[in-house]
Order: structure tokens, then sequence, then C-alpha cells
């Protein structure tokens, strides 16, 4: 038999609550996660499994991610950071390394140029 609702213990509201981000429009972790994977890995249940593959994380917890129900774990996010030009930028976004965001980019576009060189210079020289 179980106990009657007045019987039952609950938690009682304290009306404490997480302190809120400063900047309203600033995107909160959980979201900003999500949204880099779901860019990097698509949204389709075969993503999913990359991910886990990937993080060897259990599937559930992956679905959350993707879902910004809950954000990875710190040696989760290790991981991700390692596999996911996306998650590195969302994350370097978080922390407001804009510098880092840069020089990754330029880093980034000058190893292109160096490819697009050495494929004129191979045109040229057939």
């Amino acid at each position: 038999m179980s106990r009657s609702q007045k019987d039952r213990k609950l938690r009682s509201d304290s009306g404490k609550t997480f302190p809120q981000s400063p900047d309203p429009h600033r995107m909160d972790f959980v979201e900003a996660i999500a949204q880099a994977l779901r860019r990097e890995y698509g949204q389709s249940p075969a993503a999913v499994k990359v991910v886990v593959r990937l993080t060897r994380a259990n599937p559930r917890a992956v679905r959350n991610w993707f879902a910004a129900n809950n954000g990875p774990s710190g040696e989760n996010l290790v991981v991700l950071l390692r596999h996911s030009e996306e998650v590195l930028e969302t994350v370097l976004f978080l922390a407001g390394r804009h510098d880092l965001i840069t020089a990754r980019k330029l880093a980034g576009a000058r190893e292109k140029l160096k490819e697009m060189l050495e494929m004129i210079d191979d045109l040229q020289g057939s």
C-alpha cells in the first residue's frame, strides 16, 4: 500500500536559483555545444553514433548533448575538442578568446593559400 499524499516527503521550495548570466543575449554552454555538434555531425541518429564512438560515452548521454538537455563532462569535452573544429571554436568563443579564433582561421587560410599556390605552380609547370 502506498503512502497518502500527506505522508510523502516533498522537497521544500527554498526560492534559491542558479545565478543568471549577466548578459541575457549570451548563449549558455549546453545550447552552444549542442548547436556545434549539430553543425559538425548533423542531426541524424548516425551522428550520435559517431560521437559515441569518439567519446566512448553512453549513447543516451550523447543524445542529451545533441538535444541540449545536458552538456558533456570535462573529459568528454576534451575528446570533442580533439575531433571537432566546431566545438573547439564554440568553446573559444564562450571563453571570450576571439584572438585565438582569429589566429586559428588565419593559420587555416595560410595553409589553403599555400595549397592553391602549389596547384598554380604545378599547372604552370606542365
